[in-house]
């Protein structure tokens, strides 16, 4: 009887999928990101990177700036409203007790040094998210970050100052004209809106010392990034508020 040979095949192990035609692999293994290292797929509950913090923070401002914006448009709806209205005299005359006044000259310039202030506070920002001199924050390799925005953030105090300097100049140039608070509901709205705003710029120059505190104090760069640029986003709101408002009181008289 002739000898059989019967031939055994070794079954392979199971192997990964590691692509077929250029397409990714199967089995999906966590690569991380969002900075500092973190792994997105396996990370630690309530860990979150830098990306999602300056994220997270500039939302939590929008929403206050979008209170602002409300709160403005309020006041401006009640500046219309009361321009619109008067009372009717004993011969059945509707008369207006809405008197015009010139708007002080200095406030042009105000408004000039306010759009300065942006551009300055922008800079700062732009400053801390300069990417060669982050790199050299992550080797350890010092703080240019610090160096190259300290000076734009300083100018932005100088010149937001500068601001609430000139708009009290315009409000005694007013006062001296014979314009008072209650002297008409014009020159009522024009130290309501001009004040409200003037109250919301002392709080940027107080976020913008806050800043300034951050830059020399938080160890950890995107803190640091944090605090500048939620600073820089109300300042801005603020500058453009401002131009909506002194649009309304030159030329809405």
């Amino acid at each position: 009887m002739p000898a059989t040979f019967t031939r055994t095949t070794q079954v392979e192990p199971e192997r990964r999928d590691t692509g077929i035609g250029g397409k990714p692999p199967v089995d999906r293994r966590p690569t991380g990101g969002g900075g500092e290292g973190d792994n997105w797929d396996n990370r630690q509950p309530g860990r979150r990177g830098p990306r999602e913090l300056l994220t997270r923070y500039r939302l939590a401002m929008t929403f206050a700036l979008a209170g602002d914006l409300m709160f403005f448009v309020a006041l401006v709806s009640a500046f219309f409203v009361r321009q619109a209205s008067g009372h009717i005299d004993a011969s059945n005359n509707y008369i207006s007790d809405w008197h015009p006044l010139s708007v002080p000259p200095i406030l042009w310039l105000n408004t000039a040094v306010l759009v300065l202030s942006s551009l300055t506070i922008e800079m700062a920002r732009r400053q801390l998210f300069h990417e060669i001199d982050v790199m050299e924050e992550w080797f350890g390799l010092g703080k240019p970050t610090v160096r190259r925005a300290t000076p734009w953030l300083l100018a932005t105090v100088f010149l937001g100052a500068l601001f609430v300097i000139g708009q009290w100049i315009a409000w005694k140039q007013l006062y001296a004209q014979g314009f008072f608070y209650t002297t008409n509901p014009n020159s009522n709205f024009f130290y309501l809106i001009t004040g409200t705003h003037a109250l919301h710029l002392l709080l940027g120059l107080l976020a913008v010392g806050g800043a300034l505190w951050a830059l020399f104090v938080l160890k950890r760069i995107e803190y640091r990034q944090i605090a500048v640029d939620c600073t820089a986003w109300y300042w801005h709101a603020m500058g453009l508020f401002w131009i909506f408002l002194f649009g309304l009181l030159a030329f809405s008289q």
